[in-house]
């Protein structure tokens, strides 16, 4: 009984401790002003269009605080609300290891508190949707401690589109159009063909 005990205490402790670990959104500050060439209600096609994005520390902020950040900046490209509506895989937790706002990586960059600039192509996985871009300051850990992104902290503010690969190529589309004429071309030859063997044949 008592090694029961020990068990259930030693799974209960686990979990509190990892939850405790657990890093929030709420809890990060907004220290990364983050900006980005597109505009509001902008619409890029995936594979083909590029977004240049570039990033700083506040300047408003007390001196030194870049020490704190320390190593990496990740940036994301982040599903707006109106594009996670009714879909529980884009879903916004406040625990990060949980949420799926951001699921589209950009890139990831050494820490340095400014002139900072990145050009990334939008990748041909990337689904339409209405997007932000976000960037999350990770630690020597590689946890985050602050972020900033693109849009307002309602995330209604400079959000642009994104038109995902349809799945079918141009050149079969070319190749199904083609094949249509031949058919119907085929089709009145054949109709042609048979109308004279019946003529002939009444003619005999």
């Amino acid at each position: 009984m008592a090694i029961q005990d020990f068990l259930v205490v030693s799974v209960v402790v686990s979990c509190l401790a990892a939850t405790s670990y657990a890093v929030t959104f709420s809890s990060l500050p907004n220290s990364i002003i983050v900006s980005a060439s597109t505009k509001q209600g902008q619409v890029l096609r995936a594979g083909e269009d590029n977004i240049t994005v570039t990033w700083s520390l506040n300047t408003s902020l007390p001196r030194g605080t870049d020490l704190a950040y320390m190593k990496t900046v990740k940036i994301k490209l982040c599903y707006a609300p109106i594009s996670q509506m009714d879909r529980a895989w884009r879903k916004t937790v406040d625990n990060l290891d949980k949420d799926k706002t951001c699921q589209h990586k950009i890139g990831a960059k050494p820490f340095i508190p400014s002139n900072n600039i990145f050009t990334w192509k939008v990748q041909r996985d990337v689904p339409t949707a209405t997007y932000f871009i976000r960037a999350y300051v990770h630690n020597s850990a590689d946890e985050e401690v602050a972020y900033g992104q693109t849009t307002d902290a309602h995330k209604t503010t400079n959000l642009f589109d994104v038109e995902g690969v349809s799945g079918r190529h141009v050149s079969l589309d070319i190749a199904s159009v083609c094949f249509s004429a031949f058919s119907i071309v085929a089709l009145i030859g054949f109709f042609f063909l048979e109308k004279r063997k019946s003529k002939s044949s009444q003619e005999k």
